[in-house]
């Protein structure tokens, strides 16, 4: 099996717990993620099977869409309801028309700074080991891009947010900053990832749906061939003498008319419509198979 199974997460569950999972559902050791999901979070999580686990380094720029649900009234060590509470609760005084404007500030490019209990790296170690072990960090603030951010609900403690982000984005942070600008504190409640690049909430399957596909079969329903993944890049089918000229790694041709989107990457399917290779331009009309699965 060489694709993406696209799974619903539930919560509790870490990104490893679901490849393992899966690794004994499809009975394979290449699985891997496409974006980690924090154990309180559930949704969409695209799980990379087989020879498609090689594709992993062109999604890591996929932009993310979640519904989160943000408490006011104090704030927690890490940003989420499953921390400890850093100051006393004090009740909300803010309005509506306040709350949107204090969201405001985090559409667009902006400055963010990781959670002290995230997966950031500081001198080589995840900064989590550091915080778990009460050793105080100075994460620096990233670069992230905020394409919407909408108020969905607000009730007076709770709000309800959608937000399409750009990749390495904390919501967590957005809950954590929006407490600070209010005076209140506030932290994450629920996260729901509903998008992932080009996955979405449609094309999920729940562990236990995964589980009887497995159980019948039919577990290859749920599986997204290698060949529709990246569906913005154009394909080729190359015939059986170039296929074999690809997988020695030599240069190939590929006709004048190709319809070929803003990307420098083309996509190159067998004659049976599989994917075999990636290549990179270097002239025109010829590529270079800069990965051979």
């Amino acid at each position: 099996m060489d694709g993406v199974i696209v799974v619903d997460k539930p919560e509790g569950l870490t990104s490893h717990d679901a490849v393992n999972r899966m690794r004994r559902l499809a009975s394979q050791r290449k699985v891997g993620h496409l974006g980690t999901l924090d154990p309180m979070a559930t949704g969409v999580l695209p799980l990379v099977l087989g020879r498609a686990t090689r594709l992993a380094q062109f999604f890591s720029a996929n932009e993310k869409n979640y519904d989160a649900r943000v408490k006011f009234g104090y704030a927690t060590d890490t940003y989420d309801r499953c921390g400890k509470a850093m100051s006393a609760p004090i009740e909300p005084a803010f309005t509506r028309s306040e709350l949107e404007a204090a969201l405001t500030g985090f559409r667009g490019t902006i400055l963010q700074t990781p959670p002290p209990f995230s997966a950031k790296k500081v001198a080589g170690t995840p900064a989590y080991r550091l915080a778990r072990q009460n050793i105080a960090v100075e994460l620096q603030p990233v670069e992230v891009h905020i394409y919407a951010l909408e108020l969905v609900e607000f009730d007076g403690a709770t709000a309800r947010i959608q937000v399409h982000c750009s990749a390495g984005t904390y919501v967590r942070s957005i809950a954590h900053e929006v407490g600070q600008r209010l005076g209140c504190g506030a932290y994450l409640e629920s996260l729901r990832r509903s998008r992932s690049g080009d996955f979405n909430a449609e094309q999920a399957h729940t562990l236990e749906e995964l589980q009887v596909l497995a159980e019948t079969g039919r577990l290859g329903e749920a599986l997204i061939p290698a060949a529709q993944l990246l569906p913005h890049w154009p394909k080729a089918t190359v015939d059986q003498l170039t296929a074999g000229q690809i997988r020695q790694g030599r240069d190939f041709r590929l006709s004048a008319f190709l319809d070929r989107p803003d990307t420098k990457y083309v996509k190159a399917l067998s004659p049976e419509g599989d994917l075999i290779a990636i290549g990179e331009a270097r002239l025109p009309h010829l590529y270079h198979p800069i990965l051979v699965l």
